[in-house]
């Protein structure tokens, strides 16, 4: 696989274009391999890039996106994710899950995901705006105390949709990249609650990999890359993507009826199976290194600090 990346100079203010196969060894372009024209301008995307304190010839994000789409294709999330909350914040509701579970050897209806997950791609619209690179330093948003991750693979349309079939939504995608939806934990549910969808929680922040690659090189095996957490160096999950419910043209053929989808926006494929926190009983804390990574695609780092004041 090829990997594509963006690099600052300082000097001219602009990004140029780097690519590689063995993620070692760059080589300068002057073509932009995703396939589209990014809809900002290349001084923005530049002044972007020295905001999030990329040094001069460091990596930026590989793209600014448009807009971010991200949706929840893994039962198994969401049923991890369901027991893991009630472990923390409702151990009166865990403790008769693990009972009714223990007995009936059956999910615990509560923990299973909505009827409209079956029925149809779900998703939720965060901000685009406060994606960083990896490497960016993460403070504790000042109102949550339950910060957590979420590993998810993230794609990025070359070409425009509306009404799009499967297969030619497929066709539209042009590069893949690893994606963190950071949470705040104690806020989301309370917010999902109100009816509106998860707010605080969830846009603060979230990144990218420095690395991008191109769709032909990812679309016939994405279910099959081998992910990877590490916390303080050591490994302490192997997500799984291997069973979505729905297809990545099902997804943006979803997105694309009676609505207009541009290149640029980026999509997320919801967290893999295992891949947060609050499946496995491991909560981020101040002076935790997070290491996420897709082998072949890329990887983010962050130091996580305490709430800035």
């Amino acid at each position: 696989m090829v990997q594509v990346r963006r690099v600052l100079d300082g000097s001219a203010l602009r990004l140029g274009y780097e690519t590689s196969s063995d993620g070692e060894h760059w080589t300068r372009t002057s073509e932009w391999p995703l396939g589209y024209l990014s809809p900002f301008s290349p001084e923005w995307e530049a002044a972007r890039a020295v905001e999030h304190g990329v040094a001069d010839g460091g990596a930026a994000l590989p793209f600014e996106p448009l807009s971010f789409r991200d949706f929840m294709l893994f039962e198994g999330h969401y049923l991890g994710a369901a027991r893991g909350y009630v472990d923390r914040f409702r151990p009166a509701v865990a403790h008769l899950g693990r009972a009714y579970e223990r007995f009936s050897r059956r999910t615990f209806p509560p923990f299973q995901p909505p009827v409209l997950w079956d029925r149809e791609p779900i998703y939720y619209m965060s901000n685009a705006r406060t994606f960083v690179p990896s490497g960016t330093p993460v403070p504790f948003p000042s109102y949550s105390t339950a910060l957590d991750w979420e590993l998810e693979l993230g794609f990025v349309l070359k070409a425009p949709l509306r009404n799009a079939s499967a297969a030619e939504a497929e066709a539209a995608i042009g590069a893949f990249v690893v994606l963190n939806d950071f949470s705040a934990r104690d806020v989301q549910i309370p917010e999902q609650d109100s009816g509106f969808g998860p707010q605080k929680a969830k846009h603060f922040m979230s990144s990218l990999s420095s690395t991008a690659v191109t769709a032909a090189d990812v679309l016939d095996r994405w279910t099959r890359l081998q992910a990877t957490v590490r916390l303080n160096g050591v490994i302490v999950a192997k997500p799984d993507p291997t069973a979505p419910r729905w297809s990545l043209g099902e997804v943006l053929a979803h997105a694309s009826d009676s609505e207009q989808l541009l290149p640029g926006e980026l999509f997320g494929t919801g967290t893999l199976v295992g891949g947060s926190g609050m499946e496995i009983g491991r909560w981020l804390a101040p002076g935790d290194h997070l290491h996420l990574e897709i082998d072949g695609i890329g990887s983010i780092a962050h130091d996580i600090l305490p709430t800035a004041r």
